[in-house]
């Protein structure tokens, strides 16, 4: 099943965390069913943890992160890839 098939409440739930290990807040980018479009959110370490479990998420691995940081840079700047 595609993730254009599934109900809402099916969508995968992306995670790509920001902060460090050792920072108080968590910031993080949470994406459902398309990890590239996302919002920035920061949560307290204990609240982040809890919310992960809640949602079941997947954290994006380091090919999703390329493409979407790839792709952040075309829509910035005009040409895929070019700073």
């Amino acid at each position: 099943m595609t993730e254009h098939a599934k109900s809402f409440d099916e969508l995968t739930r992306y995670i790509r965390v920001r902060s460090g290990p050792e920072d108080r807040f968590v910031e993080f980018d949470f994406a459902i069913g398309h990890p590239e479009l996302f919002v920035e959110l920061v949560l307290p370490r204990e609240a982040f943890e809890i919310f992960c479990k809640h949602n079941n998420v997947v954290h994006m691995d380091s090919d999703m992160i390329r493409e979407i940081d790839a792709d952040m840079v075309k829509w910035r700047f005009g040409e895929k890839g070019r700073r």
